[in-house]
């Protein structure tokens, strides 16, 4: 059973890394990629997100921390439908804006480094030390 689902970029950024369906929205617009109501709408269902939702790069957790935590990344519990529903229409702006993404589902995401009722921050787990076929 996939317990957590992932959205980010199909192609890496120039650090190698693989971003997430906010980042890639927000990334539009801060190079002002959208259209002006596409901006609109990003900007309010920012709003209404961060309210309704713990951003875990502001709960203290350091989380995202490069040095602590290298590769983490952010998965959606599946149980958490009204935050998979808002992301779909995230997923909707990247498509009109041809931004390639896919969708990543697991039972495993990794080492958990954060958690909330909706979300974990997790980083991926390692060679050698979870490889399952090593002696």
């Amino acid at each position: 059973m996939e317990d957590y689902i992932r959205f980010q970029s199909a192609t890496p950024n120039r650090h190698g890394r693989f971003p997430g369906v906010f980042a890639m929205a927000n990334g539009l617009a801060k190079e002002h990629l959208l259209r002006a109501h596409d901006a609109q709408w990003l900007q309010s269902a920012n709003t209404r997100a961060n309210a309704a939702y713990p951003d875990p790069a502001l709960t203290g957790s350091e989380c995202y921390n490069l040095d602590r935590f290298p590769g983490a990344r952010a998965w959606f519990k599946a149980t958490a439908t009204h935050l998979l529903e808002m992301t779909g229409e995230y997923l909707e702006l990247l498509d009109r804006y041809d931004v390639p993404w896919m969708e990543l589902r697991t039972a495993r995401p990794g080492r958990v480094v954060y958690e909330d009722n909706v979300q974990v921050v997790t980083t991926p787990f390692g060679y050698p030390a979870d490889w399952p076929f090593s002696r």
